[in-house]
């Protein structure tokens, strides 16, 4: 490795914004360059000028917010009932068999799928959206909650009951939930990813937010408004992540 290798890689950061600038460049002057139709796909110069455009007219702050609102709903909604269900199936052999056909019955469906139910079952509306952002949520959570609880050691719990915890409650809550932490973290970090990836296609059919802003944008061949929530979907998920990621910190931080 050489020296200029060894000091990229001593500073990811650093090394990550330098990827993204060659990125924007390159993209900038394939684009001036006529090799990628500016208006087709836009110059990175084009993306401050339509910011400044959108944030003026207040059509940005208003859209971001409709979307994160049915984000949340729905990520909320999605992360509760599938690490509920998960740690719920794994207490019982019973139920943890019944379900197994169940869930590869379900599991394959796509989100986007269950949009004709939404609009039948919620119509036009937030709710609609947050349904289907719940729906993919679900089951990331779901499977990495069972398969965080199921592997954790038979012997913690066996030294639980050896020290008086008994009852399966108290196992629960001391034992099994602590110990199976970093499996269930890992889901829910997974599933507010995909609920931005998700967010967008759920507005696709006149719920209020980036997506149809990102659908009238193209319609008029706007392409810089479209790219300008694109980067916006990505810096949302970016912050996210970053605030996730030191709250998981925080809260294994008991771990060796």
């Amino acid at each position: 490795m050489s020296g200029e290798e060894g000091r990229l890689a001593r500073h990811p950061l650093l090394a990550a914004a330098l990827g993204v600038a060659l990125f924007l460049a390159l993209w900038e002057v394939l684009a001036l360059s006529g090799v990628m139709p500016p208006a087709l796909v836009p110059p990175p110069s084009a993306v401050p000028g339509a910011f400044l455009s959108e944030l003026a007219s207040g059509t940005w702050p208003l859209v971001v917010l409709e979307s994160l609102r049915h984000y949340f709903i729905g990520v909320a909604i999605g992360s509760i009932l599938g690490v509920g269900a998960g740690v719920g199936v794994v207490q019982s052999a019973s139920i943890e068999a019944a379900q197994a056909g169940i869930a590869r019955l379900l599991r394959p469906i796509p989100p986007l799928a269950w949009i004709p139910f939404a609009l039948i079952w919620f119509g036009v509306s937030e709710a609609a959206a947050a349904f289907i952002i719940a729906i993919s949520v679900f089951w990331l959570n779901y499977f990495a909650t069972l398969s965080a609880v199921k592997q954790v050691d038979p012997g913690l719990i066996e030294l639980a009951r050896a020290f008086g915890h008994g009852g399966s409650i108290a196992r629960l809550f001391k034992i099994v939930l602590p110990a199976a932490a970093p499996g269930i973290l890992g889901g829910l970090r997974a599933g507010f990813g995909q609920g931005w990836m998700v967010v967008v296609a759920s507005e696709l059919f006149g719920i209020p937010g980036i997506g149809q802003r990102m659908m009238d944008a193209s319609g008029l061949l706007a392409t810089q408004i479209v790219v300008l929530y694109m980067l916006t979907i990505a810096l949302l998920y970016g912050v996210s992540d970053w605030a996730f990621q030191s709250l998981t910190r925080r809260l294994l931080a008991w771990l060796p």
